[in-house]
């Protein structure tokens, strides 16, 4: 049960933060260079976060969770790697619809995990 308090709590961390990085890439656009200056450093959290993500998804699913909260966190942490790749590389084509589907993605985790009831094992732990 511990494992999926801090899963809930890292995925919803995630999907601010994730958030965010729209809103920074705007000032920036809106002629502020402070917002590349957030924006860049942000997309690096993001992605530790969602590695951190990545490791609490897969102990709950060892413990008796559920497989597709590891799988989908796994998805969308080489997105992130793949995403902020893109962003250097100023491969706008890919890194803006990319970043629109990983914003998506990470706040339908955060709500489907945070609607989770425990499953398995880890309901009888309970």
């Amino acid at each position: 049960m511990k494992a999926l308090m801090v899963l809930r709590v890292t995925a919803g961390l995630h999907a601010v933060v994730i958030c965010l990085q729209p809103v920074f890439a705007g000032i920036y656009l809106d002629g502020s260079p402070g917002g590349m200056r957030m924006h860049e450093p942000t997309g690096l959290a993001i992605v530790f976060l969602g590695l951190a993500q990545l490791l609490v998804a897969t102990i709950w699913w060892r413990a008796g969770g559920r497989w597709q909260a590891a799988a989908v966190s796994l998805l969308i942490w080489v997105g992130e790697v793949v995403q902020v790749s893109m962003g250097y590389s100023r491969q706008l084509a890919i890194h803006i619809p990319l970043g629109i589907a990983l914003v998506a993605t990470t706040v339908a985790l955060a709500f489907w995990i945070n609607r989770r009831r425990p499953a398995g094992r880890e309901q009888v732990a309970a």
